[in-house]
């Protein structure tokens, strides 16, 4: 079975195929130009890098406090409160991610991202 991103990850902006060339270019040839512009490379993936590391810190907090407020949920209900799921209504709202009260139960589990583009589309 072919392994295959999945439907959510984060495009990578730069061309790692170029920047592989260039190195592999750099390391045949060992020239003062092939040397430079494989060093030129650097930043750009510094700057890729960095950007990569701050959304899977972003990811991680998220789910930490998506994790946060289902426990809360758990803990309400066992107490007894009116409305357990009231913190993770909270919690997706936060994040712009509560759907909308007019949906019907089989429209909550279309994707969000597949939803939106058919509204989209109307």
């Amino acid at each position: 079975m072919p392994i295959t991103e999945p439907p959510h990850t984060p495009p990578v902006l730069i061309d790692l195929g170029a920047i592989r060339d260039h190195y592999r270019d750099a390391e045949n040839t060992r020239t003062l130009a092939a040397l430079w512009t494989a060093a030129t490379d650097i930043p750009v993936l510094l700057a890729e890098i960095g950007r990569l590391h701050s959304l899977l810190l972003l990811t991680r907090v998220r789910q930490a406090d998506l994790t946060a407020a289902a426990r809360a949920v758990i803990a309400a209900e066992r107490d007894g409160e009116n409305d357990p799921l009231w913190y993770i209504r909270d919690e997706l709202a936060t994040n712009g991610k509560l759907p909308p009260r007019w949906l019907s139960a089989p429209d909550l589990l279309i994707p969000a991202d597949l939803f939106d583009s058919a509204e989209a589309e109307r």
